[in-house]
């Protein structure tokens, strides 16, 4: 019987809110067993950017990441809010290390080939190295992954925090039985984006299709829960979305379900 490693990923704007950063973390480190965790923090390199003097430019709620965009991005994901996770793990116990792709060879992307949108250095992930990962679980070492990957060619790419979650837990399930959480300001994915109780606590893919015909899920959800299905097509157990409540599993959360 494989031993469960829980993946969890965290949102930006929990990473924003000191209080709510506290707490997640608490139960974060309350959480058994192996675990990984997965951060991102667009909003913040969007504001060093702009005390930077750098443009940022997006396109349908995603970065196009050029070259300055890059160092302020690896700056604030691998640098500030790594370290700051890192460090308040240790604070309560959990002995962590802060990673990026690039570090053991951990997440090899390739770069996004330019189409109608050429969304510069950013990264699709082609291998996860989970003899490296499994070495630092192994140890009871707690790895913490910013949303940056790197290439063959050595460079760094910006790359989705989601599909980083997903892409680890579909690698890791050869090994052990993969649980994945993506940890956000929602309770869950929501059928009235006005009420924030009318979670959808059950989503499988025959309603997913419907609610995505009748637009209820729209923008930033929709990259989440295709990574969300893909994975678990992928050997990935299970899947919730919920808000910093959700590790405790004592509160409405959406529970995604083939």
């Amino acid at each position: 019987m494989k031993m469960v490693l829980k993946v969890v990923k965290i949102g930006g704007k929990l990473i924003e809110n000191e209080e709510k950063l506290k707490v997640f973390l608490k139960d974060f480190t309350a959480l058994e067993g192996p675990k990984i965790l997965v951060h991102g923090g667009g909003n913040m390199a969007t504001d060093l950017a702009m005390k930077l003097g750098f443009e940022t430019k997006m396109v349908d709620g995603r970065r196009i990441t050029d070259e300055n965009s890059m160092k302020v991005i690896t700056m604030v994901y691998g640098g500030l809010i790594n370290k700051k996770i890192v460090a308040g793990l240790q604070h309560l116990g959990c002995n962590a290390i802060g990673l990026c792709g690039a570090d053991g060879k951990s997440i090899v992307s390739r770069k996004r080939p330019a189409g109608e949108i050429d969304f510069g250095l950013v990264g699709d992930i082609e291998e996860v190295n989970t003899s490296f990962i499994s070495s630092l679980v192994e140890q009871e070492i707690v790895p913490v992954f910013s949303a940056i990957s790197y290439s063959e060619e050595g460079e760094l790419l910006n790359t989705n925090a989601d599909s980083v979650a997903a892409e680890i837990a579909s690698a890791m399930s050869d090994q052990y039985e993969t649980l994945l959480y993506y940890c956000f300001e929602k309770k869950g994915v929501l059928s009235n984006l006005n009420d924030d109780e009318s979670v959808i606590e059950i989503l499988n893919l025959e309603n997913y299709k419907i609610l995505l015909e009748e637009k209820i899920i729209t923008e930033g959800m929709l990259p989440k829960l295709h990574n969300c299905f893909s994975v678990l097509n992928r050997n990935v157990s299970k899947i919730y979305l919920g808000d910093a409540s959700l590790l405790q599993q004592n509160s409405k959360h959406t529970k995604i379900t083939i």
